[in-house]
């Protein structure tokens, strides 16, 4: 193709093209004198012509049946401009729809308006809302540091609760959602997803022309064969509002955060400030009014906002006005990672507009906060939240606000106005959840005895163990699980990196754990398709973490689990081998430093430099139940660490607040 002959890709680049690592991409260079040449970066990132490359693996046989995406893509990233690629992403996507319709965008360039055809045809022949959503993940994954999206758990779940807070019904013929800085439409695609009734008006606003485009090609794809509404305009919500007057349902908004330019000049007046003039230095306030200005009455907003909004001195008088007049109704603290930023732990808050008519009522004597920052996941590089877990807490907790009868889970509490309406009008929910979950007298008696029963089988685990004949000193004869693996006593299985695509549907679903996994609880906190090449461990196999930082081994008990990156699988041949006895051989400290490499906490463990001691079977099962005592007395000396130091906590809370009965 013409635009590809100066496109240059890295290593990574034909590595996804060719669907394998990038080890592989870097051991055909070495190997084959007829790879191409390097055509420009550096020795460390080297670029090569998109045409050689692609003409090379077919020459080879290398290029896998993975469709022309991934030869598209590079091509989109030559335009250099943020902008541009995105309108051309967008233009593409008009033109996968609309052979026939005229462009869109005049500006773009001659290359440009190439890329959009081709990848118009591509998209015609591989599925026009698959590519589209490939290239917009493209794209927001190149420009990542410039944008701030929506994750689509977090879109799902602010639009859950607008749709479960909101009062009235959909007796008017239908639903008007509005998101006055929309992006690239995570919000709005959301709630299109999950309302399933009778007609649905969707409104968004983004001033970045690119976000603009993209948010209604997106919709267009979302919506079709849908009674759906779509109006996306580009224009600054809180300067030039594209609708003024229009009243919506239900709003969802991300707005960005501490934009100190936000017209705080050219609005002192505006009619919209009707908890008082946001200041200059609180221009997340003015989103929440702008929010509140467009909602029909019993209309509910979900926004997200920084933590520091609920607390700020600035914007005091305005958080008080909201919560007398019972437009907030709800503040949810989320984990880190939820969104951008990941290291803050954002806010969610319920406004809710007062309904009139025969459902008018008083406002509400006070508010729901929710803290639900406990369900944070830390992985590899940044937190992330165990969305399932978070999503089911939040609604329930949420399901409570107006029934006061109704008894909230732990880490949410009804505060009343009266509480909160003090000198610094404060609605961080930690600062009233941390004091309403104390656990009762009654509670603490309970765990203290839960505390006693462990102790009392931690002490006979000590007690097995500390009579035990060890000798120092003692040479036995060892192999190691490579030698193991040649004389056919077990099978090794590397575990494999997920693939980013969506899973399909068909087949059965496993779990899937990762490294990430063992360094937060051990629970693995994803799912896999059994239909796809996977490492599956099954009842009975020994599982080894081939890192440092998480050097363990343990024989896997219950449902198959399939395994990510650095696991490893050990099948044993039950007449040579005990996998306890394994196990219990493998996951010696020791062991796991004599076969790592020791560069950094990241080093990885050569698996099959493991040494195993050499034994009869008879003499195994011996050893096989000395490592499973020495196992459960590791396992139950953390249980009694975490119980005992959450119980020194309360008591030290407790008698800080003067409990102690004199």
């Amino acid at each position: 193709m013409s635009t590809s002959d100066a496109v240059p890709v890295s290593l990574a680049e034909i590595a996804r093209i060719a669907g394998v690592g990038r080890a592989a991409v870097s051991n055909w260079r070495r190997r084959h004198d007829s790879f191409p040449t390097r055509i420009g970066g550096t020795d460390v990132s080297p670029q090569f012509s998109l045409t050689e490359v692609e003409q090379w693996l077919r020459d080879n046989g290398k290029l896998k049946d993975i469709g022309g995406r991934e030869l598209l893509w590079p091509r989109f990233e030559v335009l250099g401009s943020r902008n541009e690629s995105g309108l051309t992403v967008a233009e593409a996507a008009r033109r996968m729809r609309s052979p026939r319709a005229r462009i869109a965008h005049p500006e773009l360039s001659s290359h440009a308006r190439e890329l959009v055809a081709e990848a118009a045809k591509l998209g015609r022949a591989e599925g026009p809302r698959e590519t589209f959503e490939f290239l917009l993940q493209r794209w927001l994954e190149t420009h990542v540091r410039q944008l701030s999206t929506t994750p689509p758990p977090l879109a799902t779940l602010m639009t859950r609760i607008a749709l479960g807070v909101r009062l009235g019904s959909e007796e008017d013929g239908g639903l008007t959602i509005l998101d006055p800085a929309c992006g690239t439409g995570h919000l709005a695609a959301a709630a299109a997803q999950e309302y399933d009734g009778p007609r649905l008006e969707l409104l968004g606003c983004e001033k970045d022309p690119a976000l603009a485009a993209l948010a209604a090609a997106r919709l267009d794809f979302v919506t079709e064969d849908r009674d759906v509404r779509t109006r996306i305009a580009t224009a600054d919500a809180l300067r030039e509002d594209p609708f003024s007057g229009a009243r919506a349902d239900i709003a969802l908004c991300n707005p960005p955060f501490n934009e100190r330019d936000w017209g705080y000049e050219e609005l002192a007046t505006d009619q919209r400030w009707t908890h008082g003039l946001p200041p200059r230095t609180e221009p997340e306030l003015a989103w929440v009014q702008h929010l509140l200005s467009h909602l029909k009455p019993g209309g509910t907003a979900v926004v997200v906002l920084p933590p520091a909004v609920a607390s700020r001195k600035a914007g005091r008088r305005i958080r008080g006005s909201l919560l007398r007049t019972g437009a907030l109704r709800a503040v949810v603290s989320l984990p880190p990672g939820s969104a951008q930023p990941h290291s803050v732990s954002l806010q969610l808050w319920v406004l809710r507009a007062a309904p009139d008519g025969p459902a008018a009522t008083v406002p509400s004597q006070d508010a729901l906060l929710v803290d639900a920052t406990r369900f944070a996941r830390p992985g590899t590089r940044e937190p992330s939240p165990d969305w399932d877990a978070l999503g089911s807490f939040v609604l329930t907790a949420l399901a409570a606000l107006d029934h006061p009868d109704r008894e909230t889970p732990q880490d949410a509490v009804r505060v009343p106005l009266i509480d909160l309406l003090d000198d610094e009008v404060d609605v961080t929910p930690g600062r009233y959840t941390a004091s309403a979950s104390e656990p009762s007298p009654k509670e603490l008696a309970v765990r203290w005895d839960a505390f006693g029963a462990l102790l009392t089988e931690l002490a006979d685990h000590a007690r097995y163990l500390s009579v035990l004949d060890v000798e120092a000193g003692t040479q036995q004869t060892t192999t190691t699980v490579g030698d193991l693996v040649k004389a056919g006593a077990l099978a090794l299985g590397a575990g494999q990196q997920p693939p980013e695509t969506t899973a399909p549907v068909s087949g059965t679903a496993v779990p899937l754990l990762t490294i990430a996994d063992l360094l937060h609880d051990g629970t693995p906190s994803g799912l896999l398709t059994t239909g796809s090449a996977h490492t599956v461990a099954e009842e009975g196999d020994v599982v080894v973490a081939g890192v440092i930082r998480a050097f363990r081994a343990w024989v896997h008990e219950g449902p198959p689990m399939a395994l990510g990156p650095q696991l490893y699988t050990l099948r044993v041949d039950s007449e040579k081998l005990d996998p306890h006895f394994l196990a219990g051989c493998l996951r010696a400290p020791a062991n796991g430093r004599q076969a790592g490499t020791h560069a950094s906490s990241s080093s990885r463990v050569d698996i099959r430099r493991l040494q195993v001691l050499q034994l009869p079977l008879e003499k195994q099962a011996v050893y096989a139940e000395t490592f499973r005592r020495l196992r459960a007395f590791e396992r139950l000396l953390d249980e009694t660490q975490a119980s005992g130091s959450a119980l020194g906590g309360d008591m030290s809370d407790r008698l800080a607040a003067g409990g102690l009965t004199i």
